[in-house]
């Protein structure tokens, strides 16, 4: 975690030269004029770095207990800005505040008045700066927003945000000093010094509403377009086997269990008692609700799954095979569909999926996520493998040893006393053996991988469109309102990815219109003929519901290009990109 820390710290360093804080700056200068003392900066670098670190590690769980909605906050953030900028343009105005601000600031003794006021008012200004501002984030910072979006903040979670935090407050805190000084030893300025301030009013009033418009977003895109080095910079430098290796293990990626129960087969990988079925809201497929109490000399396989996700589907006709091979000789299979985005929660939604799926065994409503926490459970799909006594003997996390879960399902039904004489089942494994372009989230809680903005936050933007692409990015293009789970487009929005990989799937949900579509190019041409998927018609996607799209398909081979979606009609929700 040492090299983390370090790397943390490096980034946050970095940060003064992005293009994504750039739009600050004139605030920050702004502000500085109001006093010649170093207390302005050190009050302005504190509260950046306190509301900032406060908000990326708590926005989640404040937006979930109080049903605090981080734009509003972020509006009021703006507000207080302006209040300052127009105070800096209305000399008595700004008078009363400072008085109002030394006054609130009084019980921190052993400084004069003016001091406090110049420290705590710059404290105001960094804490509403803070709250707007997004950093162009790496690996790392997107690391933490996600564990934060999932309320999986630990105490090394807090150390690597407090680390890049640091990074970022030593240079904000000398951009300030430096700022101030120049004013104040230039002597042709100095003459000016309540016209510069009131200036200074103007440009931070500007700055305001150019973030409540969220027009920034668009001058950091431009900025960072005319910069894309600065993007590949950071990523290179957060990126390295050590970094890496340390995210994994901050994020609790897990390996498979080694063997515990002393069986020389290989095949079980786990010996604790199963979780019952728990907090599940409706049973699809079912007469009714199944316990696995009640399965109790029978072998069990949970599949953890959902309808979107196109690993679990690339799983789904081995699981089908088993059940529909194994079944009669006491196997069951219980499918656990947990939901990643809102509109997997609706069972019309996961009934249709086992009707179009085929899926011929009950399948639990896991809502709530009450079963998943049950088996401490990060995947999908994931597979636990219970014997006839009721113990989990084998885990499977991913796709893939489809061959070895079922010798394991076979020999745990000849435990069980079972006679099994069929031969193995000889599906294809269609498991991607090459590395992939990484799935890709388009809303705020876990987008990370758009160009030339890393993220966007919640709220509204009108986005320049991207010429090129850099591999495994993508880019919005037009009007596109930002959610945490998913990204919205007008007409005439577009969406770009460049990726590698041989298919590409898309989950997209209908606008309110009667008729849904998107059209899509693949290096500047429509996509049709024998690389179109098969909800790509004629170069168009028709979205009729809320689903995962196949929309390229250029079989085994591995392609290197960029599809280019164009938005038909307003109101359609893109959700991620999955690739194979």
């Amino acid at each position: 975690m040492i090299v983390l820390y370090g790397v943390a710290f490096v980034s946050g360093l970095f940060t003064i030269l992005a293009p994504c804080i750039w739009p600050l700056l004139p605030i920050v200068l702004a502000d500085v004029t109001q006093s010649k003392s170093k207390r302005r900066p050190l009050g302005i670098t504190a509260g950046v770095a306190l509301s900032f670190a406060f908000l990326t590690l708590a926005i989640s769980a404040l937006e979930s207990s109080l049903g605090l909605n981080p734009n509003v906050l972020r509006k009021l953030a703006v507000v207080v800005l302006l209040v300052i900028g127009v105070s800096m343009v209305v000399p008595a105005l700004s008078r009363r505040m400072e008085a109002s601000i030394s006054s609130l600031s009084g019980r921190f003794g052993g400084v004069g008045r003016n001091q406090r006021s110049d420290f705590s008012g710059g404290f105001i200004t960094g804490l509403a700066l803070g709250v707007v501002w997004t950093p162009c984030s790496g690996p790392i910072l997107a690391s933490v927003a996600t564990l934060a979006a999932t309320n999986k903040v630990s105490l090394q979670v807090v150390f690597v945000t407090l680390f890049y935090v640091a990074g970022v407050s030593i240079p904000l805190f000398g951009f300030a000093v430096g700022g101030q000084k120049l004013l104040a030893k230039s002597r042709r300025l100095s003459k000016h010094t309540g016209r510069i301030q009131m200036a200074s009013g103007v440009i931070m009033i500007l700055t305001a509403v150019a973030i409540y418009t969220n027009y920034d977003k668009t001058i950091e895109a431009k900025l960072l377009n005319a910069v894309p080095s600065y993007s590949n910079a950071l990523t290179k430098i957060e990126s390295g086997s050590g970094v890496t290796k340390a995210l994994a293990k901050l994020k609790g990626t897990k390996v498979v269990p080694s063997t515990v129960t002393g069986d020389q087969s290989g095949l079980f990988n786990a010996n604790s008692k199963a979780a019952e079925l728990t907090g599940i809201t409706k049973w699809l497929n079912t007469s009714g609700p199944e316990t696995l109490a009640s399965l109790k000399g029978k072998v069990v396989l949970v599949d953890f799954w959902t309808y979107s996700c196109i690993n679990c589907l690339r799983t789904l006709p081995h699981v089908e095979a088993w059940y529909n091979k194994y079944h009669s000789a006491g196997f069951e299979v219980i499918g656990v569909s947990t939901p990643e985005f809102a509109f997997e929660k609706d069972a019309g939604n996961v009934n249709s999926a086992i009707k179009r799926y085929g899926i011929p065994y009950p399948v639990a409503l896991d809502n709530n996520y009450a079963t998943w926490n049950a088996y401490n459970n990060e995947y999908w799909p994931a597979e636990y493998l219970i014997d006839s006594t009721g113990t989990i003997r084998r885990t499977e996390f991913g796709e893939g040893s489809y061959s070895q879960t079922e010798e394991a399902i076979r020999a745990l039904l000849a435990q069980a006393g079972k006679k099994v004489s069929a031969p193995l089942s000889n599906l294809p494994d269609m498991t991607p053996q090459t590395q992939l372009t990484p799935e890709t989230y388009f809303g705020s809680s876990r987008g990370q991988y758009g160009y030339p903005e890393p993220s966007y936050p919640s709220g509204t933007f009108t986005i320049p469109l991207q010429k090129t692409i850099p591999i495994d990015h993508f880019a919005f293009g037009g009007r596109w309102t930002v959610a945490p789970d998913f990204a919205q487009a007008s007409v005439g929005s577009s969406l770009s990815e460049h990726f590698g990989a041989s298919k590409v799937y898309m989950i997209l949900k209908p606008g309110s219109g009667a008729v849904n579509k998107v059209a899509v190019t693949y290096d500047g041409k429509p996509l049709v003929g024998a690389l179109a998927g098969s909800d790509v018609v004629n170069g168009v996607i028709t979205v009729d519901s809320d689903r995962l799209y196949n929309i390229f398909d250029s079989g085994a081979a591995t392609s290197d290009g960029t599809l280019r979606f164009t938005f038909l009609n307003s109101g359609i929700q893109a959700f991620t990109f999955t690739f194979g």
